[in-house]
């Protein structure tokens, strides 16, 4: 079991936070980045502005190669150093940590690359050892959830909190979902703040979890997906996640063309496929029209397969998947090959419309 959970406790609910539930992402790691001109160094290499934003505000952003292409998406938060207590924006410019939530399978490759341009800037990065739990909770049960804490929560997106049980990310949700995310990390020494924790909780699969970010329109770069598209195809300048007055970073003037000429063609949207027995959807995997050329039109960027609840309900596959809008439009979209599974077009919690 995920070592946060391990020390919760499982149970039949009966609490007044009923619809707590609790996902472990084991998918998802931290690095930090320390240093006196480390948030400097890390403005310049990716896709949002950092330089303004106080302990409270993460932000969601992009690192590309030099030709605008993405090498990841990752979740950067400046916090307090350990031992030093969060005074919202106060923190000196030389002071603090910054956290990046990164998919696991990317850490090595993405840190070397990034410790490659550090040269003689004071500024190092690392992995964590902090360990990342999806929480999601209904709305209406916020103010249980934080009297059994003992400390408040961020409750709008990109907002964050540093308190003794962990880092606290606010997760968008589709405009749909009558509920708070969050993307909990605690290190070894706040694991134990589990035990004040006495909450039953249901235990749902990453799966469930990669569902959510899914409907709530936010990519993850995934190692099939790298160099290959650049941040508006995969709508991060419809979710905050580009800066287009922050000044440059690597790939900056092909995504500032691309933001100021109108060529967006392509954009990322949802869909679903009813799972049938020996089908695999995989980011990467080819996306084709039925009505259009025999050449794929598109590309899965994330999937993640939800069983049904039952064994007699099928499995469904949510997908986020880049295409052009001439396709989209068609509505004959399929995986794998022309004649390969449907999606059911779906609708994501942002307009996606041509630039």
């Amino acid at each position: 079991m995920h070592p946060i959970l391990s020390q919760a406790h499982a149970t039949e609910v009966h609490s007044l936070c009923d619809t707590l539930t609790l996902y472990p992402l084991d998918e998802l790691s931290v690095f930090e980045a320390r240093g006196t001109e480390a948030r400097a160094f890390l403005q310049g290499q990716i896709t949002n502005d950092i330089a303004n934003a106080g302990p409270e505000q993460a932000r969601l952003a992009g690192y590309c190669t030099a030709q605008g292409r993405l090498l990841a998406t990752m979740v950067i938060v400046w916090t307090p150093d350990s031992g030093t207590a969060a005074v919202p924006n106060t923190l000196p410019e030389d002071t603090g940590v910054l956290l990046g939530l990164l998919r696991r399978d990317l850490m090595a490759s993405v840190l070397k690359r990034l410790s490659m341009f550090v040269l003689r800037a004071k500024a190092k990065l690392n992995p964590t050892a902090f360990e990342v739990v999806g929480v999601s909770l209904a709305t209406s049960q916020l103010k249980a959830l934080s009297q059994q804490l003992g400390h408040d929560l961020p409750t709008a997106a990109w907002q964050a909190l540093t308190a003794p049980t962990g880092l606290w990310l606010c997760a968008p949700s589709a405009a749909s979902d009558a509920m708070t995310r969050w993307w909990w990390l605690a290190a070894d020494s706040q694991r134990a703040a589990c035990e004040t924790l006495k909450l039953g909780y249901t235990l749902k699969t990453p799966e469930h979890w990669q569902a959510l970010d899914i409907a709530a329109g936010l990519p993850w770069v995934e190692a099939a997906t790298q160099d290959l598209l650049i941040p508006q195809t995969l709508n991060l300048d419809l979710i905050e996640g580009v800066s287009f007055t922050k000044g440059c970073y690597p790939g900056q003037e092909i995504v500032a063309r691309s933001h100021y000429r109108g060529t967006v063609k392509r954009r990322m949207h949802f869909g679903q496929v009813t799972q049938t027995q020996g089908l695999m959807i995989q980011a990467g995997s080819d996306i084709f029209d039925a009505l259009g050329s025999e050449q794929a039109c598109g590309r899965v960027i994330n999937s993640t397969l939800v069983a049904g609840a039952s064994a007699a309900d099928s499995s469904v596959a949510h997908l986020l998947f880049e295409t052009t809008f001439e396709a989209l439009a068609r509505n004959a979209l399929h995986v794998g090959g022309r004649d390969g599974a449907l999606i059911r077009l779906g609708e994501l919690p942002y307009a996606t419309k041509p630039a």
